[in-house]
């Protein structure tokens, strides 16, 4: 995925989830829109470099948007709402194996309880693919990639319905994606958000499978890399 033009500042501070102040180059502080409602925890460091993004939408209060964050190695993507288009996009680039064969990719569709399912894959020959993307950008200090940075009774209700989706014939996948290039490995917060982990692990037993993979993230693009290794 091809990011707009982004311009360099340096973080000041993130606060109240979905704002931020950052210095830009010029010397000007200003207060950005920060599209991430997690805690995150090992991406929103004061002083670290970061990329924004400008809005001509004469609509919006913020007009910059926080997109990438500098970790000291590499750089993240913080931008929850960039993980549905990866995903998307290599799917229908044939870049992930274990989703292909597919005649029709539908997204936020409708099912289980008031949801909305990501991405829905679809062949007349094949039972419906139901398809969940989380944002991940957690590094513990163990190194390893996790999901959630904070207690997400909303995952937690996404884990819930791809199990209906499972016992009702279909085909579930909680897909992983991991905004960074640093760290190794992938496996759920459990110090987090232990409720999840569990249901995770439930989940997976019960049919829903787990796909994690990583990107290489630069300043113009966003693109999926290669799979991950689950450690859970």
């Amino acid at each position: 995925m091809n990011l707009p033009e982004l311009v360099p500042a340096t973080l000041i501070r993130r606060y109240k989830r979905f704002l931020a102040d950052c210095e830009l180059e010029t010397g000007e502080q200003i207060t950005i829109h920060c599209p991430n409602s997690g805690s995150m925890r090992s991406c929103a460091e004061p002083g670290q470099a970061i990329l924004i993004s400008h809005s001509d939408n004469i609509k919006r209060k913020l007009t910059w948007t926080w997109e990438l964050y500098w970790s000291g190695s590499s750089w993240v993507c913080i931008n929850t709402q960039r993980p549905n288009h990866i995903v998307a996009e290599a799917i229908v680039n044939g870049q992930i194996p274990a989703l292909q064969n597919y005649d029709e990719l539908r997204r936020e569709v409708p099912y289980g309880s008031h949801e909305r399912v990501d991405i829905l894959l679809q062949n007349p020959q094949r039972p419906p693919c139901y398809v969940e993307v989380k944002s991940c950008t957690l590094l513990d200090p163990d190194g390893v990639i996790r999901f959630p940075d904070a207690v997400s009774t909303r995952a937690l209700r996404h884990l819930h319905a791809l199990r209906e989706v499972v016992a009702n014939g279909g085909r579930a996948v909680m897909f992983f994606l991991i905004g960074r290039e640093d760290g190794q490995g992938f496996a759920p917060a459990d110090q987090v958000d232990p409720a999840y982990g569990q249901a995770l692990r439930e989940a997976r037993r019960a049919g829903v499978e787990v796909l994690a993979y990583r990107t290489r993230v630069s300043p113009d693009k966003i693109v999926i890399d290669a799979a991950e290794q689950l450690l859970f």
